[in-house]
């Protein structure tokens, strides 16, 4: 087998090509027609995770750090066992979250909603007082 049939090899078997039909192969290089370029695009992930400790919130800094996660966080377990826990959790979200540009924020009793940089959590405007609204004149 020679060089380039082991590096053909080697593509073909990763992830980096989905499948042999998406490919042309020759002597000199490997191309991968758009439609498996766009297939192979990272997608960004909603997944949902479970405060039970202070260890548990490795998974989420990681995906939050990577950047291609959105996290869905239940709090209630650790909650209901230890609040200062609890507190020092969200800390060090808040703390990489607001490092890695992304944003976070609760949404009913149990649970958060933390991006990364490529999204932002929706805040409803808020009502401004109709006395501030107008201009005062004299």
């Amino acid at each position: 087998m020679g060089p380039f049939n082991k590096l053909k090899d080697r593509f073909l078997l990763g992830k980096f090509i989905p499948s042999r039909e998406d490919v042309v192969l020759t002597e000199d290089y490997v191309e991968i027609s758009p439609e498996a370029q766009k297939n192979e695009q990272a997608k960004l992930l909603v997944q949902t995770f479970k405060l039970e400790s202070f260890e548990s919130i490795k998974p989420i800094l990681d995906s939050v750090r990577i950047g291609s996660t959105i996290a869905i966080v239940n709090m209630l377990p650790l909650k209901d066992r230890d609040s200062i826990g609890l507190k020092r959790v969200i800390d060090k979200l808040k703390k990489t979250v607001e490092a890695n540009d992304g944003d976070i924020a609760a949404f009913g009793e149990h649970w958060l909603i933390v991006t990364p940089g490529i999204a932002k959590v929706y805040r409803k405007p808020t009502a401004v007082p109709e006395s501030q609204s107008r201009p005062e004149f004299f």
